[in-house]
């Protein structure tokens, strides 16, 4: 692709990339690095503390937090957005690449710039929201992290679907079976949504060792307090936050990830990194799984918690080199960085 000058905007509450949660940011980070080496010409536009090898623009200071439900939210979102397209406006870009959400959408709608504005959709979506991007993707072009996202709204005109996507350098895989350790593990927020209590229902089947890694979020804290807690004792053990090194020798020694999903999910990265670390995936066929996980080669789709159980015990018939390259062709940064130049292209093309 000819080389171009790309404006990416994410949010005003993680830098980029982000030293913690912040899995928008962190896509963005590795978008922005790629086009980078590929000659491109990038500007991130996000939150104080971003760096990267492009240029950086702070629009937002650390003193922001993400709190849902404070007053100081929603304007302080929409100052950054203001102040996001207003130095679009002044500068010239060939592209701007919108990941902020449907705020950011209406805003690019209006804007009325020279340069196109592609935009991506990172969460789940709602026929309000599916009704609201009808009416705006004339003016700007929407992209979809999955095919399944796509299907949970109609009569929306895409762009394009581009998988998200993680740097396999950063997981080391264990290839040999005798390496492994005989422990199952299930890595999300603890939610109902994520269905922890089918992955110890799984691990209690089995009598097997069960992992549970992430943080209680508000929606979960019930959730947490009458179906995990009195669950926790020496074989079903639960770690709030785990990141980084920990969390990749975490996915790399299971003998499986459990990804019991009770909804819609738009896409699910740990799958991805489990499949990166050698490590095979047991999910339900729900939302992106099936786009994630190739059925028998990478991990097996389950449809209840007997199913689920059976599979772990044909674990073995996995091979972890067929996970990882899975990953690499798929799903790694480089991957998702020609999708988006695909997607560029065309747009530039119209």
């Amino acid at each position: 692709m000819e080389r171009r000058r790309i404006a990416i905007i994410v949010s005003p509450w993680f830098p980029v990339p982000p030293s913690g949660y912040g899995g928008i940011e962190l896509m963005a980070f590795n978008l922005a690095r790629e086009l980078s080496g590929r000659g491109h010409q990038v500007t991130i536009f996000g939150r104080q503390g971003s760096r990267g090898p492009f240029e950086t623009l702070a629009l937002a200071p650390e003193s922001w937090t993400h709190q849902l439900g404070t007053l100081d939210q929603i304007p302080r979102e929409n100052l950054f957005l203001y102040r996001a397209y207003e130095t679009v406006r002044r500068r010239a870009f060939d592209i701007i690449h919108d990941n902020s959400g449907i705020g950011g959408i209406l805003v690019a709608a209006q804007a009325r710039l020279q340069a196109p504005v592609v935009a991506t959709l990172h969460g789940a979506l709602r026929e309000s929201e599916g009704d609201f991007l009808s009416a705006v993707a004339r003016q700007v072009h929407l992209v979809a992290i999955s095919r399944a996202q796509q299907a949970t709204v109609a009569g929306v005109e895409w762009s394009g679907v581009v998988h998200n996507a993680i740097d396999p350098a950063e997981y080391s895989p264990i290839t040999k079976p005798e390496e492994k350790e005989n422990y199952l593990v299930s890595l999300a927020r603890i939610n109902p949504d994520k269905g922890q209590h089918v992955a110890i229902e799984v691990a209690k089947r089995l009598n097997v060792p069960l992992v549970l890694a992430g943080k209680v979020d508000v929606e979960g804290t019930r959730y947490f307090e009458e179906k995990i807690k009195p669950n926790l004792n020496e074989h079903v053990t639960w770690r709030e936050n785990v990141q980084g090194k920990e969390k990749a020798e975490l996915l790399a020694k299971a003998k499986a990830l459990l990804f019991p999903i009770q909804w819609e999910e738009p896409f699910g990265l740990v799958m991805a990194e489990a499949n990166a670390c050698g490590t095979p995936v047991l999910a339900f066929p729900r939302g992106a799984a099936p786009e994630v996980i190739a059925d028998g080669e990478t991990g097996f789709l389950c449809a209840d918690a007997a199913a689920m159980s059976e599979a772990v015990g044909r674990v073995e018939e996995i091979d972890p080199h067929a996970c990882r390259a899975r990953v690499e062709k798929m799903f790694s940064a480089q991957a998702m960085t020609s999708g988006y130049e695909d997607v560029y292209a065309r747009v530039l093309a119209r």
